[in-house]
């Protein structure tokens, strides 16, 4: 049985952990080289924050198969279960652009458009560009489900104990850290990333927790995303 003080011990050094991890997260994208793409200097935020992540885990022998990052139980349930986070993505952003003008609230709504198109290049009709950049993007999609669901998710729940209260709470705000630093703003855009995140990570704790299916989901979705830019 965990003592008082060994759950204190706990509460201090994972709140270490993640104080570093979000830290590095949210401070390495000020740095931004200029003579490359966006994509490159994505990558490069992704891999120090993985490099953060690898570094905890191996201080409190934690592996990458602990968290998900594992062989699927079957590729029936794999393919089952990123449909089912595809669905359930296309329907909330739907449900959201119907009721976001009627919200108590007010969303800040940007055009992100002409700013997409000048961090990834002219993509329109470049199928050479598409094809050239696509492989970092899916690299992109994976390493984001390894740091917001795996890490976050299970780092927020060892925080204090792992109780439904406390991974409802991990999910949540694992989700909203992930709407927030895809835009920096509380506007549609974020809210919808923060979405897409809400959904992969309920689908991360309901359905056996493993990563393999909200990867494939991601990358499909950030490819489905290029090919609308080519178009």
């Amino acid at each position: 049985m965990t003592s008082a003080n060994e759950k204190t011990s706990n509460y201090r050094y994972f709140l270490f952990d993640l104080i570093i991890y979000l830290s590095v997260m949210f401070l390495i994208r000020e740095i931004y080289f200029e003579k490359v793409s966006f994509i490159v200097n994505g990558l490069f935020w992704s891999f120090s924050t993985l490099a953060i992540a690898i570094w905890r885990m191996r201080v409190r022998n934690i592996s990458w198969s602990d968290i998900g990052l594992k062989k699927p139980e079957s590729i029936q349930k794999t393919i089952f279960v990123t449909i089912g986070i595809l669905i359930s993505i296309v329907i909330s952003i739907m449900v959201f652009e119907l009721i976001k003008d009627h919200l108590p609230f007010s969303i800040e709504e940007k055009n992100y458009g002409e700013n997409s198109a000048s961090k990834f290049g002219n993509l329109k009709g470049n199928w050479v560009l598409f094809f050239t950049i696509i492989p970092a993007v899916l690299v992109e999609s994976m390493l984001e489900e390894l740091l917001d669901r795996g890490f976050l998710i299970n780092w927020f729940e060892r925080l204090f104990s792992k109780t439904t209260v406390t991974t409802i709470l991990a999910v949540l705000l694992q989700a909203l850290i992930f709407g927030f630093r895809h835009s920096y703003d509380i506007s549609d855009r974020s809210i919808r990333v923060a979405i897409i995140g809400l959904i992969m990570g309920i689908a991360y704790v309901k359905f056996g927790r493993n990563l393999w299916p909200l990867i494939i989901a991601h990358c499909i979705l950030n490819t489905m995303s290029m090919i609308d830019r080519v178009g």
